[in-house]
C-alpha cells in the first residue's frame, strides 16, 4: 500500500526528475519520532550540498524537529582527506553530546548513462501493412544521429540513521532514488527533497505539520 501511494505521489509530480526505485525500512521500528538531526549530503558540488542540507533542514523544523546542516557542523578541513573509523566514533560521541538522535545521510552512489528514441512514442500505434511502410517509416535509425536523445541517470541513497545511545549506527530506513538528467540543481533539489519527505512521512518516520498541530489541540 505505502509503494502504491508513493507511485501516486510521483504521477502528482509530473515530470519531476527523481524516482524513487527501491526502499528498505527496519522491521524492528514501527515509528520513529527523532527529535534532532544532522542532515549530511555527501557530494563534491559545494552549491548542491548546501542548497540540499538547507531545504532538508527546513521539512525538518516545519514539523518540530530540530535540524542541523553538516556544513555548519564539519570543520571545512573535514572533507578534504580520509577519515579513519576512530574519528567517526569521536563525532558520533560528540553528537551524542550535543542531543542528536539521527542523522539523515545522502549521497551520490554512480551515473550511467542512458539512451531513448526522440520518435514520438504515438508512433508505436501506426499502422504499417507492408514491410516497404515500415521500412520507410524507420530507415532513419541507420543514419540519423539524432534518432536517440542520451541523457544521464544518476543512482543517489538518503538513510535514515539512530544514533541513539546504546544502539550503534542503526539504519531505520534506506531509500535508493534515481535521478534523471539533472540539468537545473535547484529544481533537482526540490524534487529529491519533496520525494524523500514523502517517503519518510509513509513509513511514520516524519509527521505531518497539520497532523501534530491537530493531536497538539486535541490535549
Amino acid at each position: 500500500m505505502k509503494k502504491a501511494l508513493i507511485v501516486v505521489a510521483l504521477l502528482v509530480m509530473g515530470c519531476s526528475s527523481t524516482e524513487l526505485v527501491d526502499s528498505w525500512k527496519n522491521p524492528d521500528i514501527v515509528i520513529f519520532d527523532a527529535s534532532k538531526v544532522l542532515v549530511v549530503g555527501m557530494t563534491s558540488n559545494l552549491k548542491g550540498q548546501e542548497d540540499f542540507e538547507t531545504k532538508m533542514k527546513r521539512q525538518f523544523t516545519k514539523r518540530g524537529v530540530e535540524a542541523m546542516r553538516s556544513i555548519d557542523l564539519f570543520d571545512v578541513g573535514f572533507t578534504d582527506s580520509e577519515r579513519s573509523e576512530e574519528e567517526l566514533d569521536d563525532v558520533e560521541q560528540s553528537l551524542l553530546d550535543k542531543d542528536f538522535d539521527a542523522i539523515l545521510f545522502t549521497k551520490i552512489l554512480g551515473a550511467e548513462d542512458k539512451q531513448t528514441f526522440r520518435k514520438n512514442m504515438a508512433d508505436l500505434d501506426s499502422y504499417y501493412g507492408t514491410f516497404k511502410e515500415d521500412y520507410i517509416s524507420h530507415q532513419d535509425i541507420y543514419y540519423d544521429e539524432n534518432y536517440y536523445d542520451e541523457y544521464k541517470v544518476y543512482r543517489a541513497e538518503t538513510s535514515l540513521y539512530c544514533i541513539c545511545v546504546g544502539k550503534e549506527r542503526q539504519l531505520i530506513w534506506r531509500g535508493i532514488i534515481d535521478i534523471t538528467d539533472p540539468s537545473n540543481i535547484k529544481n533537482t533539489v526540490d524534487d529529491y527533497v519533496k520525494l524523500v519527505v514523502f517517503a519518510l512521512e509513509e513509513q511514520d518516520l516524519i509527521f505531518h505539520k497539520e497532523e501534530d498541530n491537530e493531536a497538539t489541540s486535541s490535549l
